[in-house]
């Protein structure tokens, strides 16, 4: 089959193709497993920490790829929850122990046996995977593929996210950037919150439009004050200034929830500039994302199917995968990049 692969991690300033088109071993369903026909993996910012060695993968040559839409193609032994043509979703976690206490208590997402698709195993950026049939997901009827696809970790770890913010209607929401995550996650917000204010800080004008289209009370710049502070901000960027920023704006008793799986260290002296009475005093807190759970992932879709939530996506084929991640470097984004793979 055909794939796009990792060799090893790189640089992305120093080389604007990290993966190779190569023909590969098509994989065979173990016990417990499905083996699934790809239609669409979405791209994501976490594709480029793996690239550039942020959280690089277990081994190499390696398949990325977390936002998996596909067909059950065949089933291992004792795997009998889904038929052949059932379409299904593989997202972010391919597995955790089931035995440990973050595991029995709901928390699978913190588990030290915690697998991530596209890093510890093969992902989606090929034209077939595998996954264990208690982790796949049926993908609602009313999205297609590619619409599908950033339903699975954008969205996932977007509805992860404002959970953990702890907001309720009539609060100030912020959103530090506006990629994919957060072009969805203010779908659900404006939904769940119709009277709450949405403020999106970002650092293109394109973007903070786009964030006004989709329903944003309002939008500046990464370092521009809000009309009002904020009870709770979601940070989905890669870098460290918006969380100084963040954390100037927010009321007492505020909550920043870091939507990130690792930060960039280009700018890390803006943490340098963090003052204690103005950014951290009067009880303000940090929380961090983890990664996700199955039911973040079936509870979002099942909300984005109800709502709607409409993903804007950009498609691109297998083999123009190093195109979609290197506009994604450079900032260049509008929802959500996917490569559409088989039809």
């Amino acid at each position: 089959m055909k794939a796009m692969v990792l060799n090893q991690t790189c640089k992305l300033s120093e080389t604007r193709t990290p993966l190779n088109l190569a023909e590969v071993p098509k994989p065979v369903p173990q016990d417990g497993e499905i083996l699934v026909k790809v239609a669409a993996c979405g791209l994501c910012h976490t594709d480029l920490d793996e690239i550039e060695g942020r959280t690089p993968p277990a081994k190499f040559p390696m398949i990325l790829g977390h936002q998996i839409v596909g067909r059950v193609a065949a089933a291992g032994r004792q795997a009998g929850r889904f038929k052949p043509g059932d379409r299904v979703g593989i997202a972010w976690i391919h597995a955790a122990c089931g035995d440990c206490k973050f595991c029995r208590q709901g928390a699978e997402n913190l588990c030290a046996h915690f697998e991530a698709t596209g890093r510890d195993v093969p992902g989606g950026y090929a034209e077939y995977t595998t996954v264990r049939e208690d982790f796949a997901c049926r993908i609602p009827d009313t999205f297609t593929e590619s619409q599908a696809a950033p339903l699975l970790c954008a969205g996932a770890v977007g509805y992860r996210s404002l959970r953990l913010a702890g907001i309720s209607d009539g609060k100030a929401l912020g959103f530090y950037g506006f990629g994919a995550s957060a072009h969805l996650v203010i779908q659900l917000a404006r939904h769940r919150y119709p009277n709450a204010g949405i403020y999106v800080f970002a650092r293109s004008a394109a973007e903070r439009k786009f964030a006004l289209e989709l329903g944003a009370s309002w939008s500046g710049d990464i370092e521009a004050a809000p009309p009002a502070k904020l009870d709770a901000a979601i940070d989905t960027t890669p870098v460290w200034r918006p969380v100084v920023a963040a954390l100037k704006h927010l009321a007492p008793g505020g909550r920043l929830v870091v939507n990130a799986i690792r930060k960039e260290d280009g700018d890390k002296d803006w943490l340098l500039k963090i003052d204690y009475p103005e950014h951290l005093w009067l009880e303000k807190e940090i929380k961090s994302v983890a990664n996700v759970t199955r039911e973040d992932v079936r509870r979002f879709l099942q909300a984005a199917a109800e709502i709607p939530i409409r993903p804007q996506v950009q498609e691109f084929a297998l083999e123009d995968a190093n195109q979609g991640l290197m506009e994604m470097k450079e900032g260049r984004i509008r929802g959500a990049k996917v490569l559409r793979i088989n039809e």
